[in-house]
């Protein structure tokens, strides 16, 4: 199991989050902001084992908090947490 980087990174207003999953796992994203506050969780569920590295594919995070509103310029840090995996990687939106 991995997590690689965002793409694009820096993004603006939407990026996409590539994993693989080294067996099937429930998938959850967590992003934070750069003062450790949970800005964002995405629930995917389980998920079959396999890569998730391509726009269609990968998680997706619209650069938006948990009611809907846009983020503001800086830098995030996102987490995978994958059944006993867990892997944080840091992007930055500029807007």
């Amino acid at each position: 199991t991995a997590l690689y980087q965002n793409f694009p990174n820096p993004f603006n207003p939407e990026t996409w989050l590539p994993y693989r999953l080294a067996t099937d796992a429930p998938v959850t994203f967590r992003v934070y902001n750069v003062q450790g506050q949970l800005t964002c969780e995405l629930n995917l569920g389980t998920q079959k084992a396999g890569g998730y590295l391509t726009r269609e594919t990968a998680a997706y995070w619209d650069g938006r908090d948990q009611v809907g509103e846009t983020v503001s310029s800086g830098v995030y840090f996102y987490t995978l947490l994958a059944g006993s995996f867990q892997g944080t990687r840091r992007m930055l939106i500029l807007k």
